[in-house]
């Protein structure tokens, strides 16, 4: 287990989606985190007290979360500097970067000095089975993107928290380094062998039979180049009953790809049906999630309204204006009892 509570680290990046494990910890479990470190020339907070390492002990810290994405998931020479230095300072170190910390031989040998422990968050269980594709008992709604990092965690957590809220049984299952840490388990799926990638999923997401969902969180998407393959592989182990669309309409490329443009929403939703048939033909998509933080209120209510007439489905930004909508729409299309009766005359 990571030793709460948190310090966050968002060093010198000044990319928005560059702290999203950070800024998904501090949104989603803000108990747990005392502070923010960062340096001057990031621009970027997260709203938390800025602290350094030392600071961050004396307020209760336990363990220094390595909270940012880069190109490759990379440890850069700044951050194993810093990340030693919180160690020496009395923090463990956890991260979910590609790069482990416990191939750093600084890193290794500052916790072995002073007795402070590594923790890779991307690191994928030993006994991952290949998938098989069989039909199996329960509900799996699974978020799709139009592209990476447009909100389908968030819209999955959101979904989880309304579910429930509205008496539904409905469990978060997660797929990425932010996902692992704000669950505390999960599957860290860009880091599992194309093989098994389907049977990851099949995994942590097993069958149910007591009438709850799993919630699964979307990575990547079906047209980006870089990271098609792993969604392909979610859609196929996830089997999922429902689909969630979620994009960002302020994205001008594809992540990382300029030469890139993002596909239309009705291009993606009839993509990704179209995979996720092979393993379930009777899947259904059930709405769309839109990241409308750099929007106006106003511009953002006239976008979801315009979306939702175009593809017939709910469409609302999961974290600003709620999932009720949705949530209605998974009711009407899998819980046909909750139906209002209609009245006769």
């Amino acid at each position: 287990m990571i030793a709460s509570p948190y310090l966050l680290y968002l060093g010198h990046v000044n990319d928005e989606v560059g702290i999203k494990t950070s800024r998904g910890l501090a949104v989603f479990r803000p108990d747990a985190c005392v502070g923010e470190f960062r340096y001057d020339d990031c621009e970027l907070t997260l709203g938390l007290p800025c602290m350094d390492f030392a600071e961050a002990v004396a307020a209760g810290a336990k363990t220094l979360i390595l909270g940012i994405a880069n190109a490759g998931g990379k440890l850069g020479d700044d951050l194993v500097r810093d990340a030693v230095s919180a160690i020496e300072a009395g923090l463990d170190i956890a991260s979910g970067l590609h790069n482990r910390l416990r191939d750093e031989p600084a890193l290794v040998a500052a916790a072995a000095r002073h007795g402070r422990t590594l923790h890779d968050v991307r690191d994928p269980r030993p006994d991952i089975p290949i998938g098989n594709g069989k039909p199996r008992a329960g509900k799996r709604l699974l978020t799709v993107g139009t592209d990476c990092s447009v909100g389908k965690m968030y819209a999955t957590l959101c979904l989880e928290k309304g579910m429930r809220a509205r008496g539904m049984t409905a469990d978060f299952r997660a797929t990425g380094q932010t996902g692992i840490l704000i669950a505390g388990g999960g599957v860290p799926l860009d880091a599992v062998i194309a093989d098994f990638i389907s049977g990851a999923i099949e995994q942590i997401s097993p069958a149910r039979d007591d009438d709850g969902w799993d919630l699964i969180e979307g990575q990547g998407s079906l047209f980006h180049p870089s990271f098609a393959g792993v969604s392909t592989g979610l859609l196929h182990g996830a089997q999922p009953d429902a689909l969630l669309l979620c994009h960002d309409p302020m994205r001008q490329h594809m992540r990382g790809l300029p030469h890139y443009t993002p596909p239309g929403l009705r291009e993606t939703l009839d993509a990704n049906l179209g995979v996720a048939r092979l393993t379930n033909p009777r899947v259904q998509a059930v709405g769309v999630a839109l990241n409308t933080s750099k929007m106006s209120a106003a511009d953002a209510a006239r976008l979801c309204a315009e979306t939702s007439d175009a593809l017939g489905l709910p469409c609302t930004d999961p974290y600003a204006h709620g999932v009720d909508p949705i949530i209605d729409r998974i009711k009407e299309c899998f819980e046909p009892s909750s139906r209002e009766p209609t009245l006769s005359h």
